[in-house]
């Protein structure tokens, strides 16, 4: 089994940022939408200048959270941010991620999908929504269905994992999976499901403020072989 992608998201503090230099972390996220970890442009540039250089370790590729955002808005924050990755947690069509695609060849747009715990049945209409990304996105992402948009902090039934993989197979969709991930149940996630990656936010926080402690464990209970 390939070893899983790990995402440490919603990261605001550059002496945290500094602290994580020695994990390793493939991605770290940076939430441009409406959030209590919400970052200005100039304090992610900062902060994503700190991701050269690791010690050790590869460095970690920057992802940028959006919610709906316009093309205008993306290109004004690429010009100052050089995120790898581009994270759409909101509405967004498969044709406007194309949009994306096209616009900015030199970032990754994933998609985030929310599951809701009305959602049975996926093979018929969910696979048909995975299809209409297909060749739109670079990867998929599971999350817990919020009403009020964004990471909810909560699991879903990881049950429907197998059906979302299935159909991201068909397509070549990477799936990574959210939603209420923590240190103490992420190992089971991997071991029953083996998604591609996981991400994780509130899940390895203290007190609402990223946990150095909690982020290691998180880690190593992902690279663990």
């Amino acid at each position: 089994m390939a070893e899983a992608r790990v995402k440490i998201c919603g990261l605001q503090d550059v002496e945290v940022l500094k602290s994580m230099k020695r994990l390793p972390l493939d991605y770290v996220g940076f939430v441009f939408a409406e959030s209590r970890r919400r970052v200005s442009p100039e304090r992610a540039a900062e902060l994503v200048a700190e991701l050269a250089g690791w010690e050790n370790v590869k460095s970690p590729l920057a992802a940028g959270v959006f919610v709906n955002p316009s093309l205008a808005e993306l290109e004004a924050l690429l010009s100052s941010v050089p995120l790898h990755v581009v994270q759409l947690h909101g509405q967004e069509s498969a044709d406007y991620c194309r949009a994306v695609k096209a616009a900015f060849p030199q970032v990754q747009v994933w998609k985030a999908l929310s599951v809701a715990a009305s959602d049975a049945g996926f093979p018929g209409e969910g696979a048909h929504m995975l299809q209409q990304y297909a060749g739109a996105v670079d990867a998929l992402l599971l999350d817990t269905y919020d009403p009020a948009g964004g990471g909810s902090g909560r699991t879903f039934d990881w049950d429907r994992i197998p059906a979302y993989q299935q159909a991201a197979s068909e397509y070549g969709l990477p799936l990574f999976v959210a939603g209420g991930l923590h240190p103490d149940n992420v190992r089971e996630l991997l071991d029953g499901y083996a998604p591609y990656g996981v991400d994780v936010s509130s899940g390895v926080e203290s007190d609402g403020i990223k946990d150095i402690a909690k982020i290691t464990a998180f880690v190593e209970r992902v690279k663990q072989s």
